[in-house]
């Protein structure tokens, strides 16, 4: 549903240039190696409609998604994709799998079952990636059931092995001692299928050169602008989200702001509210206590801390410095040097979750 601007408590402002250039930025540091996209979670908030066609513009061929549904909208618009669910066969929607040409990511003995089942039904061998586990512990097949798969050789099996993949787990720490196990027992499961692509660099293993690279390389976070590793500045910021003051109202000394009462003006002050709130996704552990600071927002050229608890639709700020504001005046929450992981910080989490959070009664703009 799209809302009218004078109908939204703020503007969501999606940058499809910007994210293109992350995604050559990437490419380019990968040479040798395809670059897919990650797109699942609605492409981190910003819109699989939108940026699944700016992604295949910018060389995009192949995409991850999460879930079949998110599968069936890409390929409304990205009908020559390569398109691979990561969270594997979904039994209920077999049919999507061979109808729009959707590869399943196989990651249990269960699934390579019933698809290859599903295959001999269709008499078709539809291309799937076999999924290991190389110390996630999450999805994917272990070493030895790995290594069981391939004993017939992959051109045996009922299904077409178009990829076999594993996760990496903490490639965002620098010198973390799982990487380079991770690296290394995947670089063993790749010579159990020979001829078979292989992938497993995640948005912080582009960084990781050669030995992470492979064939195919699957940067998420990275192209929307959040930081992938601990180390490094996050590439180019794609959202900004401005809200209108809607009232701005002077406090004496002591009087307390939103509830709780947690937050106290320390002299005059003069605050001013927006219209977000947590359940615009602008999460409630950002706002500001005695206790603890939090999030700034930008108002008049002036970064301004947040006064008190982020309630469910309004924010306070406090706008002492920033000189004369009035109603209307535009308050910039996310963008103009206040990226995801600034807020994510003060809400003690991760940009990603910012960026998946982003809600649905914003006014949302796609700047091309």
């Amino acid at each position: 549903m799209t809302i009218a601007a004078s109908e939204a408590g703020a503007r969501l402002t999606i940058d499809l240039a910007a994210i293109a250039r992350n995604y050559r930025r990437i490419a380019g540091m990968t040479t040798g190696a395809e670059c897919a996209a990650v797109v699942k979670a609605d492409a981190y908030g910003t819109g699989i409609e939108t940026t699944g066609p700016a992604l295949a513009a910018a060389g995009a061929r192949t995409f991850f998604v999460a879930h079949p549904s998110e599968a069936r909208r890409l390929r409304q618009v990205c009908p020559e994709a390569v398109i691979y669910i990561l969270n594997g066969l979904f039994e209920g929607a077999l049919d999507l799998y061979a109808s729009l040409n959707i590869r399943p990511v196989l990651g249990s003995r269960d699934e390579i079952e019933a698809f290859s089942a599903f295959c001999r039904t269709v008499r078709r061998r539809l291309p799937a990636a076999i999924h290991v586990d190389t110390g996630m512990s999450r999805l994917g097949l272990d070493l030895a059931e790995a290594a069981l798969l391939a004993e017939p050789g992959p051109q045996n099996l009922d299904f077409e092995p178009a990829l076999v993949m594993t996760h990496l787990a903490c490639a965002d720490e620098p010198g973390h001692i799982l990487t380079p196990k991770q690296i290394d027992r995947f670089s063993q499961v790749r010579g159990l299928y020979p001829g078979v692509p292989g992938s497993l660099a995640n948005s912080a293993g582009c960084t990781l050169g050669a030995a992470a690279r492979h064939d195919l390389v699957r940067p998420g976070i990275a192209l929307y602008g959040g930081r992938f590793r601990a180390d490094r500045e996050p590439l180019e910021g794609v959202v900004t989200l401005a809200a209108p003051v809607i009232q701005v109202r002077e406090v004496r000394a002591g009087e307390t702001i939103g509830y709780g009462a947690t937050w106290s003006a320390p002299h005059l002050s003069r605050i001013a509210i927006v219209s977000v709130g947590y359940a615009d996704g602008y999460l409630r552990g950002a706002g500001s206590t005695d206790r603890k600071s939090g999030a700034s927002a930008r108002v008049n050229g002036v970064v301004c801390p947040l006064a008190g608890r982020v309630s469910m639709d309004l924010l306070a700020i406090d706008v002492t410095e920033a000189g004369l504001i009035r109603r209307g005046d535009l308050a910039t929450l996310i963008g103009d040097g206040i990226t995801v992981d600034d807020i994510a910080e003060a809400a003690g989490t991760i940009g990603y979750e910012i960026l998946t959070g982003l809600g649905r009664r914003y006014h949302r703009v796609v700047a091309h």
